[in-house]
């Protein structure tokens, strides 16, 4: 599976629009529904925080990091927006970053 697919979105969006998700670890609260959700996207940190992964598995540490949402994992990180208990999971197209998921969306 290639990072880099296309997704359908939510309202306002375009079908195709590639998406990138990312976390707002200040706002995390470590439950990892996100990692249960999603494993090949989230993983909780040795810190207990969650982090997003690129497509080879590393983990991406550094604030406000984003990572491409594959079209097959689309409704897995949806969910996991959905239910974050810390709403610090934020899906956005990549070509103009604009929030389609998540506590900023539209």
């Amino acid at each position: 599976m290639t990072v880099q697919e296309e997704a359908p979105t939510a309202d306002g969006a375009q079908v195709g629009d590639p998406l990138e998700v990312w976390i707002d670890q200040d706002l995390c609260t470590g439950d990892g529904i996100c990692a249960q959700y999603a494993p090949e996207v989230f993983e909780l940190d040795i810190d207990g925080l969650a982090y997003v992964k690129s497509g080879d598995d590393e983990l991406l540490q550094s604030p406000g990091a984003t990572t491409p949402v594959p079209l097959p994992l689309l409704q897995d990180v949806v969910d996991s927006a959905k239910e974050c208990p810390g709403d610090c999971i934020h899906v956005r197209r990549v070509s103009d970053r604009v929030e389609v998921f998540g506590p900023d969306a539209e």
